[in-house]
């Protein structure tokens, strides 16, 4: 036979998981130090430059 699990607890376990991986690839993306978002924001503007530069009209 199959065992007998509670399923509020399953959903709770579920949802805490879930909870872990979010706050993880949130840390990722808003943890970052001031120089590190300047870093990222001048290196996106180099590359976008360096796409217009190369259009033709």
């Amino acid at each position: 036979m199959a065992e007998i699990i509670n399923f509020n607890k399953a959903l709770k376990a579920k949802a805490k998981a879930d909870k872990a991986i979010r706050s993880q690839e949130n840390r990722a993306r808003f943890g970052r130090t001031k120089a590190e978002k300047q870093a990222e924001a001048a290196e996106k503007a180099r590359i976008a430059k360096v796409i217009d530069d190369a259009k033709r009209d």
